[in-house]
C-alpha cells in the first residue's frame, strides 16, 4: 500500500498512541517486523504478570553491561515474571553451555514483555527472549536452538568483531573524506555499508551453524533450529498477508541478515551433518508445561484489541473500527487495513495547548490537501472534536480529531475513492471514540496461551476455541507448528489462546 504524505512534522512523542509526524505511506513499514536476531527491535508494555518489575538495578557505579542490560529491557517493555518459563529456560540454558564451545561461561536468561518475536544476546552471557518467541517456539529444541544462535554469538565475539569492524570503517571514511573530500567519503561509506551487510549475514549463518551442533551435543534434536526458523517463516508471511505487507524472500544489499528461507536450508544442511530425523529430544511436554499459562499478544497497559474494537486502560478511551478491519496496535500508532489495502485507518495523538480550537487545528497545516470548507466542529461522546476531508494525489481522507485531556487524538481513514456508502462507515467509526470507565478498563486482561490436549477433534474445531478473530485457524496451525486443517492426534498437547 503507498498512500501520499499526510503530516507535518512531530511534536512529541508518547509510547504506543504517538505522537507522530511522518508519512501516511509509511503506514505499514513503521510496525515492527517479526524476526530474530542480535539487534533489538520495537518495544512492549510495563509488565503486569505477576509483580512488576523494572529494568534490572544495580548497587554503586552503573556499569556498561549493567547500562546495556537496563536498555535493552526497557525498549522491550521491562521484564517479564514467569518463573516456571524462566527457570526451565535457564536449566536448558545450563546444558547449552556445557556443551558449547566455551563451558566455563557462565549464562542466564532474561524473559521480556514483548510480542514481538525476538531475541538476543550480550557479551556478558546476558540472553533475552521475549514472550512472542516463547509462544511461536513448540518444543524445547526450537527454543534452545534460538538460545544456542545467541550463545554462538557471545563464544564467537561478534558484538566485538562488529564494533572493531565500523570503527575501522569510520576511519577509512574519515581519512577519504579529509584527502578526498566529502563526495568520496560518501561513496566510501556506501561501500563499507554493503561490506557491513554481508559481514553481519555472514555472522547470522556462523551462529545457526555453532547453535545447531551446540543443541545436538547438549542432546537436543539439531532439527530444532529449521523447525523454528520455518515456523518465523510462516509467522512474517501471515503477518505480511493480513496487514497487506510486502514480503520480501531475499534480502536486498543492506539488509544485515540473510533470507529466512535460505537459513533454513543451511541449517537443514547442518542437522544431517549430524544424523537423520529423529536423533536427540524434542521435549515438547515439558516446553509446552512451562509456558502454560503465559500472556500472550500485546500488554494491556498499551492498549487491547479484540476483533475490531480497541480500547485503551490507561489513556482511557476506546474506539470500533468499521466492519472489515483488521487492527494492529504498533509502538507509533493504531493502525488498520481493509479490502486487501484499498481502506486504510490511522490513529495516534498529539500534545496541542487547551487554548487552540479543534477546528484551527485542522487547518493549521499538518495535513495535505485539507478541504477548508469541509471543517466542522462537533461534540462526540461528550468530547469536544472537528472532522473533515482532504484529497492528496489518488486517496481521499476522512479526518477527525478528538480532545481528551492534555492531548489530540487523530483519527484518519483513507481510501481510493470516498464514496457516501464509505463515508457514512468511517463517520459511523468515529462516533464510537470516547472515554471509557476505570471499571471498564480494569476489567480488560491480558490474553493468555492454554495448553489443552486433543480428542482427535480437527484443527478447525480446536482453532474455534481461540479468543482470536482474525484468521483462527491459521493462527492455531502456526502457533503449534501444523501445516493444514485436519484430525489432530488423540492425547497430544497444542497451545490455544484464551482470554
Amino acid at each position: 500500500m503507498l498512500l501520499p504524505p499526510l503530516f507535518a512534522a512531530p511534536t512529541r512523542p508518547t509510547r504506543r498512541i504517538a505522537r507522530l509526524g511522518f508519512a501516511l505511506a509509511a503506514l505499514w513499514t513503521l510496525a515492527g517486523c517479526a524476526t530474530l536476531d542480535l539487534e533489538p527491535k520495537g518495544a512492549g508494555g510495563t509488565p503486569i504478570t505477576g509483580s512488576p518489575v523494572e529494568a534490572p538495578r544495580t548497587l554503586g557505579l552503573e556499569t556498561p553491561v549493567s547500562a546495556e542490560q537496563k536498555r535493552l529491557t526497557a525498549m522491550f517493555g521491562g521484564r517479564y515474571v514467569f518463573p516456571a518459563a524462566e527457570d526451565y529456560l535457564n536449566s536448558v540454558l545450563a546444558k547449552l553451555a556445557a556443551a558449547g564451545d566455551k563451558p566455563s561461561q557462565a549464562y542466564r536468561v532474561t524473559i521480556l514483555n514483548s510480542p514481538v518475536v525476538n531475541a538476543f544476546a550480550l557479551p556478558s552471557g546476558d540472553l533475552f527472549v521475549t514472550r512472542g518467541l516463547l509462544a511461536l517456539a513448540n518444543d524445547t529444541s526450537e527454543v534452545a536452538a534460538v538460545m544456542a544462535h545467541e550463545i554462538g554469538h557471545v563464544t564467537a565475539g561478534h558484538a566485538q568483531a562488529r564494533a572493531e569492524t565500523e570503527k575501522q570503517h569510520q576511519l577509512i571514511r574519515k581519512a577519504s573524506e579529509a584527502f578526498q573530500g566529502k563526495e568520496r567519503g560518501a561513496q566510501i561509506q556506501n561501500v563499507n555499508l554493503v561490506s557491513f551487510a554481508n559481514f553481519s549475514r555472514q555472522q547470522e549463518f556462523e551462529a545457526d551453524q555453532i547453535g545447531v551442533r551446540t543443541i545436538a551435543a547438549a542432546g537436543y534434536d539439531p532439527y530444532g533450529a529449521e523447525r523454528f526458523l520455518s515456523s518465523l517463516g510462516r509467522s512474517i508471511a501471515l503477518r505480511a498477508s493480513m496487514f497487506n505487507q510486502k514480503q520480501a524472500d531475499k534480502p536486498d544489499l543492506m539488509s544485515t541478515h540473510p533470507s529466512t528461507p535460505e537459513r533454513i536450508q543451511r541449517a537443514v544442511a547442518a542437522a544431517r551433518q549430524i544424523g537423520a530425523p529423529g536423533i536427540g529430544a524434542a521435549a515438547r511436554n515439558e516446553y509446552l508445561a512451562a509456558i502454560n499459562g503465559m500472556d500472550f499478544g500485546d500488554d494491556p497497559t498499551d492498549g487491547v484489541i479484540r476483533g475490531r474494537r480497541f480500547q485503551h486502560p490507561r489513556f482511557g478511551f476506546g474506539f470500533e473500527a468499521p466492519e472489515g478491519f483488521v487492527l494492529e496496535n504498533t509502538p507509533q500508532a493504531v493502525l488498520g487495513v481493509a479490502d486487501g489495502g484499498s481502506r486504510a485507518l490511522r490513529l495516534d495523538s498529539v500534545h496541542v495547548g487547551g487554548d487552540t480550537a479543534l477546528d484551527a487545528y485542522l487547518a493549521s497545516g499538518w495535513i495535505e490537501g485539507l478541504q477548508l470548507s469541509s471543517i466542522q466542529s462537533t461534540t462526540i461522546n461528550g468530547l469536544p472534536a472537528a472532522t473533515a476531508t482532504a484529497r492528496s494525489g489518488e486517496w481521499s481522507f476522512r479526518v477527525a480529531v478528538f480532545r481528551l485531556g492534555t492531548d489530540v487524538y487523530r483519527m484518519i481513514y483513507a481510501t481510493r475513492e470516498l464514496t457516501e456508502p464509505t463515508d457514512a462507515r468511517f463517520r459511523e467509526s468515529i462516533g464510537t471514540f470516547r472515554r471509557i470507565s476505570s471499571d471498564e478498563a480494569s476489567r480488560l486482561r491480558s490474553l493468555r496461551l492454554s495448553i489443552v490436549v486433543s480428542e482427535g477433534e480437527a484443527a478447525r474445531a480446536m482453532a474455534a476455541r481461540m479468543a482470536i478473530p482474525d484468521r483462527p485457524l491459521e493462527q492455531f496451525l502456526l502457533l503449534n507448528g501444523l501445516e493444514r486443517d485436519g484430525p489432530l492426534k488423540a492425547g497430544e498437547r497444542y497451545k490455544i489462546v484464551i482470554e
